[in-house]
């Protein structure tokens, strides 16, 4: 599901249940992240598929990557490996008015 940065946030901060999950490559994410968030590269491949398998598909997560592409291709395979709750900010970090941090 694709939410607003300002959807996105209201509904996170709110939420116990919650994941902040970054898809961009590691060189990106040490550039700066979204505070807590976690990196698994969606260019992983088949890597991508099993480390995203391996996370508790009972929480919730806030997906994001540089513009909100990956990151909504990124949703759209944890909806089909049975993950209900996956959101995606639309626009990315690159649109983000938030804090940035260091990883």
């Amino acid at each position: 599901m694709n939410l607003t940065q300002e959807d996105w946030v209201s509904q996170f901060e709110t939420d116990e249940n919650a994941v902040i999950l970054d898809v961009r490559t590691e060189a990106e994410f040490n550039e700066g992240i979204i505070a807590n968030a976690i990196n698994i590269d969606i260019h992983l491949g088949q890597g991508f598929i099993s480390e995203i398998e391996a996370l508790d598909k009972t929480k919730n997560y806030y997906v994001y990557c540089r513009s909100g592409m990956r990151s909504g291709k990124a949703c759209e395979i944890m909806n089909e490996l049975g993950f209900e709750n996956a959101f995606n900010l639309v626009g990315g970090i690159i649109e983000w008015d938030g804090e940035v941090v260091a990883p």
